[in-house]
């Protein structure tokens, strides 16, 4: 069987996909596109198709490097480039599913790896329009202190995600969780500069292993 390399200019995935695009080759010529080539005792079509049979059978999340080695002339190397090709898909295509933040335990659910820290470790939940989560941002490590804070850190991320909402949160590590002096200022600070930005502030959480206290539940919004 013809290598790549050796077939005529109409018969090449890699001229029809020029001349035609990518929806015009088979399962079989994308998989050859991405090995490359083959070898005289394992021609680079005979490869493609087995791994085109082996993708049929096997869910693609369960593909693995052993399972593809079985196919005789894939070797490590091609294994490598076939999962790092169908994870890349994957990660660009693949909407991953949000979780909805509707109470200060969902939050936490994404905070319990700073709870234990030494030192105080402040983050940014951002949200979109239906409380689900965006993303979940360290914005700084150190004692909160309104004189060396600014919401533009903040508010900087929470445009960068398209956020509708957030909710702030630090852990505390003396395992006391109500609200200093200080961590009442800051809070008021974000929540007026939000309303300016027009990204509402719904939550200000703080953590530790002892449990957490919410600014919302305790009234502090409204």
């Amino acid at each position: 069987m013809k290598q790549l390399n050796e077939l005529d200019n109409e018969d090449k995935p890699r001229e029809r996909l020029l001349r035609h695009g990518l929806k015009t080759l088979k399962n079989r010529e994308l998989i050859a596109l991405i090995l490359g080539s083959g070898s005289q005792q394992n021609p680079l079509f005979t490869i493609a198709k087995k791994v085109e049979e082996l993708l049929e059978k096997e869910r693609l999340e369960a593909l693995r490097i052993d399972k593809l080695n079985t196919i005789p002339g894939v070797g490590v190397s091609k294994a490598s480039q076939l999962l790092a090709a169908f994870e890349l898909a994957r990660r660009f295509y693949e909407k991953p599913e949000r979780k909805q933040i509707l109470s200060p335990e969902d939050a936490l659910a994404f905070l319990h790896k700073y709870e234990d820290k030494n030192q105080e470790h402040f983050l940014t939940l951002t949200l979109d329009g239906s409380k689900q989560l965006i993303a979940a941002h360290l914005v700084f490590i150190g004692t909160l202190n309104r004189s060396l804070f600014h919401p533009r850190e903040i508010f900087s991320l929470a445009c960068s995600d398209h956020a509708d909402t957030i909710i702030i949160a630090h852990n505390h590590p003396s395992g006391l969780n109500e609200p200093s002096h200080e961590d009442t200022l800051v809070t008021r600070r974000v929540f007026e500069a939000g309303k300016l930005m027009g990204i509402e502030l719904i939550d200000h959480l703080i953590f530790s292993k002892s449990g957490y206290y919410s600014f919302a539940a305790n009234g502090f919004f409204g």
